[in-house]
């Protein structure tokens, strides 16, 4: 028993390390936000969403629940256990993933949300420019992507802002 538990806790910290140095440090979107998501990203049914670094899930499960093929993707064992474990409990067609955003290729993408830490932008934008089809909709919840001109621009009194672009 005291092994699985030191495992356990080794496993913890090297995700979380893991995903700080790799930029995606756990720290929800809000879930009053959610609906501002799902109006900004105008989700089709069939439609292919990414949410990067997904947390406890609640964006996918909310796209998926519009029809869409919804993809969290997480690298830090808790929050991935949390989503997996509400995508299971509330029977969700969403699928939660436990992978490293950066070595998935995001080319089926109709829409990439993403909360995460600016100084990664760059490289990100990389990513993004390199993999997405035309038309494919990003949205950056907090921060903009310096150099990309946002299509809409949605800042509520009080609240963060969620920046849309289109590829």
């Amino acid at each position: 028993m005291y092994y699985f538990l030191l495992i356990l806790v080794i496993a913890i910290a090297v995700t979380t390390i893991y995903s700080l140095v790799r930029g995606i440090g756990w720290v929800p979107t809000w879930q009053k936000d959610v609906e501002r998501f799902l109006r900004l990203a105008e989700i089709k049914p069939g439609q292919v969403v990414y949410d990067l670094g997904c947390g406890d899930g609640r964006l996918v499960m909310a796209a998926a629940k519009l029809g869409a093929k919804a993809i969290g993707l997480e690298v830090s064992i808790l929050p991935f256990v949390g989503a997996y474990s509400r995508k299971i409990f509330s029977g969700s067609k969403a699928k939660i993933k436990f992978r490293d955003f950066w070595l998935v290729d995001l080319k089926e993408a109709d829409v990439v949300y993403f909360f995460l830490i600016p100084r990664i932008y760059e490289q990100l934008k990389n990513k993004l420019a390199k993999e997405l089809k035309p038309g494919a909709r990003v949205i950056a919840y907090v921060w903009p992507i310096e150099g990309w001109q946002a299509t809409t621009v949605d800042k509520p009194v009080g609240r963060p802002a969620m920046y849309l672009y289109i590829r």
